[in-house]
């Protein structure tokens, strides 16, 4: 229906996280304040839910600590934002309509355009990052299951990413451990990327 597309709607039929309810999303654990987690996170605004892969600041921080993570996690976020903004301006085709592509194609221009743009800068001297090809994208690494397990499997994983209480936890060890850097620490953007 016309004007039903707000944020959470798209939210809520993108294949965004696809990749992990399918159980095809590479592990990534990391560990903070000795609570391991297994997947990543993505920084968010305020409007999307409390979902644990999604990490949001205070919309109304009550103290200090609350204060500096709201701070952390804006300035990443926007040097996310420049990120993209930056590879926009390299590569033509991010600035095109997309709607008649489907989601594998325009996974592969980003990933083309990332590889691409870090080729260039490797050229010039400046690494940013490296990129490997998931293990899961070859076929004899996708687990095999039958239907019904697949459908208990997608319900559980979907139930379990959006899980308030990890979002919650996850949110306290991040601001814990910002809380404990050093005061001349300036890196907002390596501390929320593990």
């Amino acid at each position: 229906m016309a004007g039903s597309n707000n944020d959470i709607n798209v939210l809520n039929h993108s294949p965004f996280f696809d990749s992990l309810k399918k159980d095809r999303a590479a592990s990534s654990p990391f560990e903070v304040n000795g609570h391991v987690y297994p997947f990543c996170y993505y920084l968010a605004d305020d409007i999307f839910p409390d979902w644990k892969t999604l990490i949001k600041g205070y919309s109304t921080p009550i103290d200090d600590q609350r204060v500096k993570f709201t701070r952390f996690q804006a300035s990443a976020r926007r040097d996310v934002e420049r990120t993209f903004g930056v590879l926009q301006g390299s590569f033509a085709i991010l600035k095109t309509p997309t709607r008649v592509m489907s989601v594998n194609k325009l996974r592969r221009i980003m990933y083309s355009c990332i590889v691409m743009h870090n080729m260039i800068k490797e050229d010039n001297g400046f690494v940013l990052s490296t990129w490997e090809k998931d293990r899961l994208d070859k076929p004899e690494n996708r687990p095999r299951r039958n239907i019904t397990r697949r459908v208990k499997d997608r319900r559980s994983r979907e139930k379990e990413i959006r899980d308030r209480n990890v979002h919650d936890q996850l949110r306290e060890d991040l601001m814990a451990h910002i809380w404990n850097l050093p005061p001349n620490f300036r890196s907002t953007t390596s501390i929320l990327f593990f």
